[in-house]
């Protein structure tokens, strides 16, 4: 069974290596929303694959590090494309949540991608 929890950073960056001209390439900023997924065993017990409290916990440090911050000034973020953000935030959650499945990053609310591990 797979569950998630999902928060929501606000941020600013810019895309460096896209071509002369391009919006992207300029200074802006997106109200991020973020879903880490979880899969496992369904615990006969509690009834439940994990606690989400136990996710949330894990990407507090995360949220806090990305919300209101240039991101492109974060080490391994110097191109931050949703794709890298993804990966970037799989890499951090992976030792605290090792049933991770997926991690969602929607930039706006028509445009985003999964990331699903390497």
């Amino acid at each position: 069974m797979e569950i998630f929890k999902e928060f929501t950073i606000e941020a600013a960056h810019r895309l460096p290596n896209v071509p002369e001209g391009h919006k992207c390439a300029r200074l802006h900023g997106h109200s991020f929303r973020i879903r880490i997924y979880v899969d496992g065993p369904l615990d006969e017990r509690l009834a439940w694959v994990m606690d989400f409290a136990d996710i949330k916990q894990a990407c507090k440090p995360l949220e806090d590090e990305l919300d209101h911050r240039y991101l492109n000034e974060i080490p391994g973020l110097e191109n931050p494309t949703s794709e890298n953000l993804a990966r970037w935030i799989w890499r951090r959650l992976l030792p605290a949540l090792p049933g991770l499945s997926r991690v969602q990053v929607m930039e706006t609310c028509t445009s985003g991608c999964e990331y699903r591990g390497d």
